[in-house]
C-alpha cells in the first residue's frame, strides 16, 4: 500500500488482503478433497483460514494497541494451525507437493505481514 494513502478500513491493510486471498485459495483446494473430509479437515482448514482474516479485522477495530496485538497474535496462531493442516492435506495426497509449496509460500508471506503489524502496533504503546 502506498504511504500517502490513509488506512480507513481493515480491508485497506495489506495483511488482510493477502490473508483474504489465502482464504479464497483454501476454499478452492478443499473442493477437491474427498467427501469424507467435508466435516473434518476441510472444515478445520476453512475455520482456521477465516479466523486469520476475522482476527485481523477485529484487531483493527480495537482502540488500544494492547487489544489490537492480542487479536493479531490470534490471527498468527490460526495461520500456524492452517500451516499444520496443509501439511496433513499434502501427506494424505489431497494436494500435490507443488500446490502445497505454492500455498505454503502464501502462508509465509502472510506470517511476515502479521509479524510486521504486531511489531508496528507494539511500537505505538
Amino acid at each position: 500500500m502506498e504511504e500517502n494513502k490513509k488506512i480507513k478500513s481493515f480491508t485497506d491493510l495489506d495483511v488482510w488482503k493477502k490473508s483474504h486471498k489465502l482464504v479464497l485459495t483454501i476454499y478452492k483446494i478443499i473442493k477437491k478433497f474427498p467427501d469424507q473430509e467435508q466435516f473434518v479437515l476441510s472444515n478445520q482448514m476453512t475455520r482456521a483460514a477465516i479466523s486469520i482474516t476475522s482476527n485481523i479485522a477485529e484487531g483493527f477495530s480495537r482502540d488500544s494497541y494492547k487489544d489490537k496485538i492480542r487479536f493479531y497474535y490470534m490471527a498468527r496462531g490460526s495461520l500456524t494451525e492452517l500451516q499444520n493442516q496443509l501439511l496433513i492435506a499434502k501427506d494424505l495426497f489431497y494436494i500435490t507437493t507443488k500446490r502445497f509449496k505454492e500455498i505454503a509460500d502464501q502462508t509465509i508471506e502472510v506470517h511476515k505481514l502479521i509479524n510486521g503489524i504486531i511489531k508496528k502496533s507494539k511500537s505505538k504503546f
